[in-house]
């Protein structure tokens, strides 16, 4: 049975209380596609997370996930840092927006939200954004070594390195990628109608006797 309720409280009221609670920390405030988008001055990430969570009428307390975003066209600002943000008691969720580049490092939020601390490995992990008191700002879902942060823009989709079981060595090797074809022609007919596959030599041989050989489907008299 559909339920009456909402599936999320309205939107009405957010941006203003929001200006009013963040101040000349607030760049830009806007709504799209239906969701608050904050965008924040980067040095002001953590008052402006805590000042959002504790504020009365806004009470964003949960924070659900941080993603990465990359704009190589955006110059040297090129990476956006996503937090979204959920506030249990009003049934609403909540963007902040921060951006930045590969050297200077956003605040950590981990004093805020323990959880932080993975949710901002992994956009390290992928994007190469630095987050400065992070206590153990390490890889978390690439391999050692790995090199590159895979989800860049210009990160190649080949990668730089393979991995496989070397009999020889008895364990797993990493290699540069050597792509053993650089294009490939699919066949895509069904396999009820066949191909017309000519090998070497065929042209010399003659039709066997036997059973005719089979017509296709667009070759079938209706």
């Amino acid at each position: 049975m559909p339920s009456s309720y909402p599936r999320f409280a309205a939107n009405d009221g957010v941006i203003d209380a929001a200006t009013a609670a963040l101040g000349d920390m607030l760049v830009e405030a806007c709504e799209r596609v239906g969701e608050v988008q904050l965008h924040v001055k980067r040095e002001a990430t953590v008052e402006v997370l805590r000042t959002l969570r504790d504020t009365p009428g806004l009470e964003y307390q949960q924070l659900m996930e941080i993603a990465g975003v990359d704009y190589p066209a955006r110059g040297d600002e090129r990476f956006e840092v996503v937090y979204c943000l959920l506030s249990l008691t009003r049934n609403h969720r909540l963007h902040v927006h921060v951006r930045t580049d590969e050297a200077t490092a956003i605040p950590s939020v981990t004093g805020l939200w323990p959880v932080a601390g993975w949710l901002e490995r992994e956009v390290y992990d992928m994007f190469g954004v630095l987050f400065d008191g992070n206590p153990d700002l390490r890889r978390i879902l690439t391999d050692y070594g790995f090199r590159g942060h895979p989800l860049r823009k210009d990160f190649p989709q080949t990668g730089y390195v393979e991995l496989r079981y070397s009999e020889a060595d008895k364990r797993v090797v990493y290699e540069p990628v050597q792509l053993a074809q650089d294009f490939r022609n699919f066949d895509f007919l069904s396999p009820w109608e066949g191909g017309a596959y000519q090998l070497p030599g065929d042209e010399k041989a003659a039709q066997a006797p036997g059973a005719p050989t089979p017509l296709k489907a667009d070759e079938v008299k209706r």
